[in-house]
């Protein structure tokens, strides 16, 4: 049964036409497939099943969200929290064996929580080098009674080798100088205009100028444990280059590949469940028309609730 929403409600939902029209376009893979059917598309299938029918050496980027240690509810699909033990081996019966999909020097971005976190660290490093640790601020939430708020999530950042992509001037942050320092009476390290005083600044491995995706931003859909366009966008910018292939083997409500398109990059996703399959075949559609992300503008990425800014030099480079 379709939901009614609030007016202003801008969530993506699958109506039941969008079923009868996107359906048609999911991938299934059940024998050997070739580089060119599966470029651009969704396949709707376990990762675990497929993984020995993927070509070698064909992913730049890879990009996972697997279900984290907790209890959680995918639209039917469940997943039980576990021990540390459990959980890695839950990561050994799957990972290994996307490995060879893996072009030399490719980039691997892992997300977690604090808890999968230990897993991560333990299983991947026996396969690829790490390089850093991501933590960003997920500020969501009404918090705990007897504990600290989980505001945190992690990001690892692996990679096949040691010639890899990473595009620093790509993922640079303009951030408002509240106190510019001159030399000679000139900015010195940032920008004067009309608008304010701005610096471009070098990105850490703490990010804390995310906005989870709610019910007024046009990317938000009903999936539990959505990421928001503008952090997937920073991993992509880092660690492709224009026309190179992003594979999601979690794909969940579609963001890798929707945000791969919007940066002119090739993608390729895995999702079991069929529904959140769907609803990224209708998110990649509207992306052909609207490859605004939030958060990012004029080339850069700017601060969490910096939008009128945004704006302003959106246009400016429009007109």
């Amino acid at each position: 049964m379709e939901k009614k929403r609030a007016p202003r409600n801008r969530t993506i939902e699958l109506l039941q036409s969008d079923r009868e029209k996107y359906k048609d376009r999911l991938l299934t893979i059940s024998k050997n497939i070739s580089l060119k059917e599966l470029k651009n598309r969704t396949a709707y299938c376990d990762i675990v099943d497929i993984c020995k029918y993927l070509p070698d050496s064909f992913v730049d980027l890879m990009i996972i969200d697997p279900p984290y240690n907790l209890n959680k509810d995918f639209n039917g699909t469940k997943f039980k929290e576990s021990s540390i033990e459990s959980y890695n081996e839950y990561l050994e019966s799957w990972f290994p064996k996307i490995l060879h999909v893996l072009k030399k020097n490719a980039a691997v971005y892992i997300c977690s929580d604090w808890k999968s976190s230990t897993s991560i660290h333990l299983v991947l490093s026996k396969y690829l080098t790490l390089q850093n640790r991501i933590t960003w601020e997920r500020e969501k939430g009404r918090g705990a009674k007897r504990n600290w708020k989980n505001n945190i999530e992690d990001i690892w950042f692996f990679t096949n080798g040691n010639n890899y992509t990473f595009n620093l001037e790509s993922v640079k942050i303009k951030r408002q100088v509240v106190a510019p320092y001159r030399v000679a009476g000139e900015p010195k390290d940032w920008e004067e205009t009309s608008d304010g005083n701005f610096r471009w600044t070098h990105p850490s491995n703490v990010w804390t100028d995310i906005t989870v995706p709610y019910w007024s931003m046009s990317e938000n859909t009903d999936h539990p444990t959505q990421k928001p366009e503008k952090l997937i966008a920073k991993l992509i910018l880092a660690s492709s280059n224009k026309g190179d292939m992003i594979f999601d083997p979690f794909l969940g409500s579609g963001t890798t590949s929707v945000v791969a398109k919007k940066l002119d990059r090739n993608y390729f996703g895995v999702e079991l469940n069929e529904e959140y399959a769907m609803l990224t075949e209708k998110r990649l559609e509207q992306a052909e028309n609207d490859k605004t992300i939030q958060g990012f503008s004029g080339g850069y990425f700017w601060e969490r609730n910096s939008l009128n800014l945004q704006m302003k030099e959106k246009s400016a480079e429009e007109s």
